[in-house]
């Protein structure tokens, strides 16, 4: 149960201790995510961008071997409910027979269900309580903050060694000012990423571009474009090799390396 933004190395690890389990326990591997990040609504005036839509998230899920992802939205009315009235609607409507956790997990009003408690509750209601061990990476304890913080800083390295693949940004090609090939010989698509979809720090970054069925690569510019002091942030890829119209195409750009600021 959780947010899983990012699907990281963390997530990752209790995954595959939830998929042995349930095989274990001849059950399916099931998993129920948020939409949207309960701190976004416990604190309305909280912006946390997320490192993956929710769509991005059940697939990636899914590929962990996992059977059926179930997203519901948090609202005031799930923060409400009690640890005991939680994990009720989960026996009732999920059939749950085991819970698998990490180390720092609790849930239901008040963050009340720890582990313990849910040990507890478990002894009552008939399900096992398994607690992951924590997971680090070089000492350094993998969260999806920590990777947003990464992100924040241009440092897709140390974003992409935490979530175990590159980071991605999805977007649309929008209408831009024409002057990459009017003015500079270099036409970029201008992409419309995703309303609260993390964006990178500024600066240039050397990517690869998914467009269509072909993997190009694409040199990518986020910040404010000085040279025309315009101000207002945009994400342009200037996509090698690639001819054509990408105007309303759909890009994934999967960032490799910061190469430098923006000048």
């Amino acid at each position: 149960i959780g947010v899983f933004d990012g699907v990281h190395l963390g997530h990752r690890h209790v995954l595959t201790l939830l998929r042995k389990e349930a095989a274990e326990a001849g059950c399916l591997a099931g998993v129920l995510t948020f939409r949207n990040n309960p701190r976004t609504v416990l604190s309305p005036d909280a912006y946390v961008p997320a490192i993956t839509p929710v769509e991005e998230r059940v697939r990636l899920i899914g590929e962990m071997g996992i059977d059926f992802v179930v997203p519901i939205t948090f609202t005031l009315d799930v923060a409400g409910l009690s640890a005991q009235e939680f994990v009720s609607l989960l026996r009732t409507h999920l059939r749950m027979r085991g819970l698998v956790i990490g180390p720092d997990f609790a849930l239901g009003h008040r963050r009340q269900g720890t582990p313990e408690v849910l040990r507890e509750l478990g002894d009552k209601m008939d399900f096992s309580v398994t607690v992951a061990e924590p997971f680090t990476l070089d000492s350094h304890r993998v969260s999806s903050s920590t990777i947003r913080s990464a992100l924040s800083q241009g440092d897709v390295q140390t974003a992409s060694s935490l979530l175990g693949r590159p980071f991605t940004l999805d977007g649309r090609v929008v209408s831009g000012e024409g002057r990459g090939a009017s003015l500079l010989g270099y036409p970029t698509a201008n992409i419309e990423a995703d309303f609260g979809i993390v964006v990178p720090g500024d600066g240039i970054y050397a990517t690869w571009a998914y467009i269509d069925d072909q993997r190009c690569k694409a040199a990518t510019s986020i910040g404010v474009r000085p040279t025309f002091g315009e101000g207002q942030r945009t994400v342009e890829a200037y996509v090698l090799d690639l001819s054509g119209d990408l105007y309303r195409k759909t890009v994934r750009l999967e960032f490799i390396q910061r190469l430098r600021d923006e000048i």
